[in-house]
């Protein structure tokens, strides 16, 4: 066969891979013209290098002229962290050194390669085979560093990113394009600051996310779901009301224009907006924490707002949200859970739900844009400390804060102690106005989700907050100049039909009793199963020196293994109350070497790995009782004669 044949039967099976992956890419390497290629020589020992052009005109090597290959082996064996799970990769080359990165660490290690240039992609396709790597879902190549194009590569890697991430930059990559370097390095790294905040808050609330969910349920099946709402203000503006510092600067326009803008107010906002004699139409809530019932306690809610929250929020504000009068309680709307289908089943369970959001503004995006509304106005959202405060005027935490003030103890105190409690995570962005503001890591991440989400709505955006971080995607504008422009006529009267919808049938309510109580059952054979498969491995563990009685034993335990995965949907709940348990036994999975010579020894961790794996699983069996019974407890309690 011809190089040329050779070259195109390599590049014909990287992009056969390439389409499958990520087709886009493919079909900007295919537009590019066929000569498109990087001045590639043979090295002295054979295998090709390549040059290229330096920003300042000078002509610099990509690899070693005497033997490429064993430049990218040394390069991998001088590497010193075996348990990466993300390795990022900056620079292409020709792909030596993902060859060498993968046959190093397998299909378990992501390559996260960043090459800006797709004329260098082209060549390296066309002269390294890497079509198992693309093909298992090792490589990802990543032309771009932007934050909205990392956020939707890269939003399956969060776990491989907390479980160990190593940056490889070839010395090369300093002088071929080393801005896009530097950012691309910067920005993998704030992903993956984004991706263990978002990991590390799952992990620690799951069991109060599951509760919360299960006390739900009630609530979930007798409530209408989202498709009530769907594109109901379509081409309506809507004013989105966060409760940032800046949000007392403007936040009194909307009462001579609330008919003519639909209001969505995030739950710590309501209480201030009804005090100013403004009515949103919606209120948000996704919060945890039964401390968010004060926000909701204490003062007459509209029978017209509605509430939109997700099912993890905690039943208590839930409950506190919808009153104390059970024949006519206020209106409320639970989004999806699959948590919820799996308490239950499928056909009492499904209702459409929104994409997840970190914060409640962005479940009140995500609202704003299942409604319909064009343009979508941000009020409040600062994202950063404008002013040097935290919060709005008058917002509960306010109130909360009143019996520690005095002459030693300021409000302007108690927020600067607020903001200074993160200086180990604060950073500097900049405002509407070009000037440097503090923000801290939790409020960047934030803010990298907003910008992911703006760059793909259809829907225009507009930042009326007039303060706080810039956003891009966001046209900045001031909210009088907005409601001049789009909110001149008043929103029709038909608009508001759903308001009659029956808001609580109860006639679910005995059937998802019923398939609550069936999977509690079922919840308890799945213990005595996983019982049996802890006793088994406390077994197998003295019975190593004896291969005979273990391998009889190690049948027994498939047996078990087998009869375990007939309880699919619990098993899969009890994962989700053991959140950290799976994170643990993956990361347990990481530390052995399945090449290890002591056979023993690697036996004896796996044994240990699934060991404390059961062990959580049965801790967790034990949770996941508590809170299914809670939660029959709380449908008897519905299913009382109010």
């Amino acid at each position: 066969m011809t190089i040329q044949a050779t070259q195109n039967a390599i590049f014909l099976s990287n992009m056969a891979q390439l389409w499958r992956r990520d087709p886009r890419l493919a079909q900007q390497i295919d537009d590019l013209p066929i000569d498109a290629m990087l001045a590639i020589t043979p090295s002295k020992k054979g295998p090709a290098t390549a040059s290229a052009r330096t920003h300042d005109g000078r002509t610099l090597y990509l690899h070693s002229r005497y033997d490429p290959e064993k430049e990218a082996d040394d390069i991998v064996n001088a590497l010193e962290f075996d348990d990466a799970a993300c390795i990022v990769l900056c620079g292409l080359g020709l792909g030596y050194l993902i060859v060498a990165l993968h046959r190093r660490y397998g299909d378990e290690t992501r390559i996260l390669v960043g090459e800006p240039d797709l004329i260098t992609l082209k060549s390296a396709l066309e002269t390294i085979d890497m079509a198992d790597a693309i093909r298992n879902g090792v490589v990802e190549f990543l032309p771009r560093c932007d934050t909205p194009f990392l956020h939707e590569k890269l939003r399956g890697d969060w776990s491989k990113l907390m479980l160990g991430t190593r940056i490889v930059a070839p010395p090369v990559s300093r002088e071929i394009s080393p801005d896009f370097h530097a950012s691309f390095r910067k920005s993998i790294t704030e992903f993956t600051a984004y991706a263990r905040m978002s990991l590390m808050t799952l992990v620690r609330n799951a069991g109060i996310t599951c509760r919360n969910i299960a006390n739900n349920l009630p609530t979930y099946v007798s409530t209408p779901s989202l498709e009530l709402l769907r594109g109901k203000f379509s081409g309506v503006p809507a004013v989105l009301v966060a409760a940032g510092p800046s949000l007392a600067r403007n936040v009194e326009q909307l009462r001579a224009v609330q008919d003519h803008v639909v209001i969505i107010a995030a739950q710590t906002t309501l209480r201030p907006m009804l005090a100013r004699g403004i009515r949103p139409h919606f209120v948000a809530s996704l919060d945890y924490s039964e401390l968010s019932r004060q926000f909701f306690d204490g003062f007459e809610i509209p029978d017209q707002v509605v509430l939109v929250a997700e099912p993890k929020a905690a039943w208590t504000v839930i409950d506190a949200f919808r009153g104390s009068d059970r024949s006519k309680p206020r209106r409320t709307i639970l989004l999806d859970s699959s948590f919820a289908h799996r308490c239950m089943n499928d056909k009492l369970g499904s209702r459409p739900g929104l994409e997840s959001g970190a914060t409640v503004m962005h479940l009140a995006y995500y609202l704003a844009e299942w409604l319909g509304c064009d343009p979508i106005i941000f009020i409040g959202q600062d994202l950063a400390f404008t002013g040097h405060c935290y919060y709005s005027p008058g917002v509960a935490i306010h109130r909360a804060w009143d019996a520690e003030l005095g002459r030693f103890c300021t409000l302007e105190m108690k927020e600067w102690e607020r903001i200074a409690r993160n200086g180990n995570i604060l950073r500097k962005v900049k405002d509407i106005d070009g000037r440097t503001i503090f923000t801290d890591e939790q409020m960047f991440t934030y803010l990298q989700q907003f910008e992911r989400d703006f760059a793909k709505s259809t829907s225009r955006i507009i930042d009326a907050t007039e303060g706080g971080a810039v956003k891009s995607g966001a046209v900045t504008m001031t909210l009088q100049n907005a409601l001049e422009k789009f909110a001149s006529a008043p929103i029709a009267p038909s608009r508001f039909d759903y308001l009659d919808a029956n808001w609580n049938d109860s006639s679910k309510l005995t059937d998802a009793h019923a398939a609550l109580s069936s999977r509690i059952e079922e919840l308890g054979d799945f213990r005595i199963l996983c019982m049996e498969t802890s006793d088994m491995l406390k077994q197998l563990r003295g019975l190593l020196g004896h291969p005979a009685e273990f391998n009889r034993r190690l049948a027994r335990l498939d047996e078990l293994r087998t009869r375990v995965q007939r309880h699919d949907i619990v098993h899969q709940m009890v994962r989700e109350v053991s959140q950290l348990a799976e994170f643990q036994r993956v990361a347990a999975d990481r530390r052995i070497d399945p090449n290890a010579p002591d056979e023993q020894k690697r036996a004896i961790r796996q044994l240990d790995r699934d060991a404390g794996f059961i062990e959580a699983l049965l801790e967790g069996c034990d949770r996941l009782t508590a809170i299914l019974n809670e939660a029959k407890a709380r449908f008897e309690m519905a299913m009382e004669p109010s």
